[in-house]
């Protein structure tokens, strides 16, 4: 009964000094750019400094370690893109995106586009799918990262749709367009953000977004899923997290008030601008989130054969 009742008591006074959100990437880009949207909401909220912190370094995985084995009392947070559950997927981890974690909220979600060079003759998925068949092999897909979210996407189509298609690795986004720009490789799955200017310039042509919805920002654009595969779903996302055993109550005062905090005009117009739809989940609907992928992710890995 005590533990009970002091687990609101807790919430109500917290923070009494400053909060470290732990950004698992360099500053500049979209998580870092969301983590201090975030922080700055929470600053005024609580009055009290949230700073971001950012730990990089062996693929994203140190600052996700950190805040694994930090106290869970609240004063060491997370924000961190999908790759939390790609990487444990991929490869054995120090941490355990299910076990070492509570899930916050998931704060945004971002569609990837299947593109390919124009130089091929398809339009759209069941075409892609429908050249695989005859050409067992002979369609070849780039790779950005093994392990990646675009990687194991990738690498769900064929298993999907029973083809036999070629993977071949690059080094990153840098590497990948170019190759499939020219035409050495057939197609690639590419985050809206970068692939849109490519596809708008002519450069690449657009088939699908991965989502298992059309994308609000690109509503004349089907899905992966209506185009002849269905299920098929590859989602990018930023996630809020905590140490796990860091009580309820403050996770959901943090939860809520994230959300809140990515509701900025100056924020949501980025978001749009950059294809995002902003969602401010519940910690329920986050843990839901790492728990399916964790599982699909395993199976593409081990189906595919992929290794570190």
């Amino acid at each position: 009964m005590l533990l009970a009742t002091s687990l609101p008591s807790v919430a109500q006074s917290y923070p009494t000094r400053p909060v470290r959100i732990v950004v698992n990437v360099t500053a500049g880009g979209g998580v870092d750019a969301t983590a201090r949207v975030v922080a700055l909401h929470l600053n005024s909220v609580f009055n009290q400094p949230f700073i971001v912190d950012n730990r990089t370094g062996a693929g994203g995985t140190i600052g996700i370690e950190l805040v694994a084995k930090a106290a869970a009392d609240g004063y060491t947070l997370l924000i961190c893109s999908s790759g939390i559950v790609t990487n444990a997927a991929f490869r054995p981890m120090n941490y355990d995106p299910i076990r070492d974690f509570q899930p916050v909220s998931n704060l945004t979600t971002t569609p990837y586009i299947v593109v390919v060079t124009p130089a091929l003759p398809v339009h759209s998925i069941k075409e892609l799918i429908a050249l695989a068949r005859t050409k067992p092999g002979g369609v070849s897909y780039a790779t950005s990262g093994i392990g990646s979210i675009t990687h194991l996407g990738a690498e769900l189509l064929p298993m999907l749709s029973g083809t036999k298609m070629l993977s071949v690795p690059y080094k990153g986004v840098a590497d990948a367009y170019p190759a499939v720009i020219s035409g050495d490789v057939n197609w690639m799955i590419g985050a809206a953000i970068s692939s849109l200017p490519l596809v708008k310039a002519g450069h690449l042509r657009a088939l699908a977004v991965t989502t298992l919805k059309r994308s609000k920002a690109l509503p004349d654009l089907p899905t992966v899923a209506e185009s002849g595969l269905p299920g098929y779903e590859v989602v990018g996302w930023f996630g809020m997290f905590a140490p796990a055993g860091t009580p309820l109550a403050l996770v959901d005062k943090l939860s809520a008030e994230a959300k809140r905090g990515l509701q900025r005009p100056e924020f949501a117009r980025r978001a749009e601008a950059e294809a995002t739809e902003i969602l401010g989940s519940s910690p329920q609907e986050l843990a839901r989130v790492v728990k399916a992928e964790l599982g699909i992710w395993r199976k593409v890995v081990s189906t595919a054969g992929i290794k570190p």
